[in-house]
């Protein structure tokens, strides 16, 4: 049974839901919100399903990982489902050795450090991606008139994970490569770019309403090594699903000076952080672009009044945008209480 009343492609023929008007910069009734990480620790459901199931392997059982794609939906009332999966899941689609270490993250059985390196990653086959779309489309059976958003890691994330050999702060030895080897980093990119690209693809051909690309590491780059050595790839990734004429949405960490140049890759919305108010954001962008946020997470652990003060500073600052999706600045952290983002749902929808 369906969590709502009809399918996308029906509502796409007729009135789009709430969020996809906001991504196309028309401004709702209401103002829609979903999290980033909603689905995940923070739900003790989730923790339940994942008992004995590997990360990467829950993300590639296609009725695991639509279940956890649904639990937060119905849960927060949220208006959007965000795909269960992970940046790196291409990388291991395509055949190259990696898992997700608790407590670190994303850790590669060799890093790609030299030509040789480069020139041995794998081509992605398109049929590796087949559980991607059997979960999107079990998804989107059930999600009805909700719609799902499709993720995928930009090309300069992927590749610092490749390069560092697991998660770093700064991506030392990734910047270094980037400098010292131009021709191994481009034919690095372009690798990640195609695979990052084909599983967002397979997703909105699945039935995904939307996309998201986080550069979740774009943050420890300078204007112009984003500009000339990133953003060309980024715009690469993107080329699959821009026949498609879904909204497709931009989001990293620490990124308030990149926004321009993030936005110029060619996607319609800016997810912003916490550390940029969205109407300085949106000054940034010209007052002409869409923006998704930008909730502190740290404020989740806060006292009601403390918080619902910030989401209201978030909503009235959003107005500077042609439209506003809510959202945090980055994800769920794992220990929040998940009433209190159903609550933050609540306080959004009636927010006049």
């Amino acid at each position: 049974m369906s969590l709502h009343s009809s399918h996308p492609a029906v509502v796409r023929r007729n009135t789009p839901p709430p969020l996809i008007r906001a991504f196309r910069g028309e401004r709702p009734e209401v103002t829609p919100v979903w999290f980033m990480r909603q689905a995940g620790r923070s739900l003790p459901e989730y923790r339940e399903l994942r008992v004995g199931t590997d990360m990467l392997d829950a993300c590639l059982t296609p009725e695991l990982a639509s279940e956890i794609t649904l639990q937060p939906v119905r849960r927060h009332g949220v208006d959007a489902g965000i795909f269960f999966s992970d940046i790196v899941i291409p990388v291991r689609l395509a055949g190259v050795g990696v898992q997700i270490v608790p407590g670190r993250g994303p850790v590669l059985e060799h890093a790609v450090r030299s030509a040789a390196d480069v020139a041995n990653l794998p081509p992605l086959d398109p049929a590796a991606l087949d559980p991607i779309r059997e979960a999107v489309a079990l998804t989107v059976a059930q999600l009805g008139d909700t719609p799902l958003i499709g993720f995928a890691g930009a090309p300069y994330t992927l590749a610092s994970y490749l390069v560092e050999g697991g998660p770093s702060k700064e991506q030392l030895i990734t910047r270094s490569m980037m400098h010292s080897d131009p021709d191994s980093w481009a034919a690095l990119l372009t690798w990640c770019a195609e695979i990052t690209g084909a599983f967002l693809a397979a997703q909105i051909e699945a039935g995904a309403s939307a996309g998201q690309l986080f550069d979740s590491w774009a943050g420890s780059l300078s204007v112009a090594d984003y500009t000339e050595r990133v953003a060309p790839y980024s715009s690469l990734a993107l080329e699959p699903v821009r026949a498609l004429d879904v909204p497709l949405v931009h989001f990293g960490v620490g990124t308030g000076p990149l926004l321009p140049a993030m936005h110029a890759v060619g996607v319609d919305v800016m997810g912003v952080d916490w550390r940029v108010p969205l109407d300085d954001a949106s000054r940034r962008l010209g007052g002409e672009v869409p923006l998704q946020g930008n909730i502190d997470p740290a404020l989740l652990t806060a006292p009601w009044s403390v918080l619902e003060a910030h989401v209201r500073d978030v909503l009235d600052r959003g107005r500077a945008a042609p439209a506003h999706v809510v959202n945090l600045g980055h994800g769920v952290p794992p220990d929040t209480d998940p009433t209190v983002l159903t609550r933050i749902v609540e306080f959004v929808h009636s927010y006049e």
